[in-house]
């Protein structure tokens, strides 16, 4: 069973980290993958929207299909999917070389935590990476 790091390890992993691949972003402001991009960006995040169904720019970003068609090194997959749709993100996660998977709140992948950890990427499952940043950096 997955256990989340430690509440250091999380600042740790945030303060150092500067790009977020935000996957399942969505282009509707009233989402929530939407308003946690937009708040990531304001903390000083550089995101990525990561949503195959986008073919137009969202928060000023570039649309991409996969972790891996970025081309810039990605510190954190942040994943708005559904628990049963997280393994192959993680194994784009992993092909891309990223450095943390992040499952938000809600979003429980066992195997994917499992698979994303055996290949040396942090793993935060079930938490807002929001709520985690406020909490932990508060900057």
């Amino acid at each position: 069973m997955h256990e989340n790091p430690s509440n250091e390890e999380i600042r740790n992993l945030l303060e150092s980290s500067r790009t977020v691949a935000v996957v399942g972003l969505s282009d509707k402001p009233y989402r929530t993958s939407h308003a946690i991009a937009r708040v990531l960006q304001s903390f000083g995040f550089r995101i990525f929207a990561v949503n195959p169904t986008l073919d137009a720019p969202v928060l000023g970003e570039h649309p991409y299909a996969s972790v891996q068609e970025i081309g810039a090194p990605v510190d954190i997959v942040d994943v708005f999917r559904r628990g049963e749709k997280v393994m192959p993100v993680a194994v784009d996660a992993v092909a891309a070389g990223a450095r943390a998977l992040w499952m938000q709140s809600g979003v429980v992948n066992e195997e994917a935590a499992a698979y994303a950890e055996g290949h040396g990427l942090t793993v935060i499952m079930d938490r807002c990476i929001k709520v985690e940043y406020a909490a932990l950096v508060g900057r």
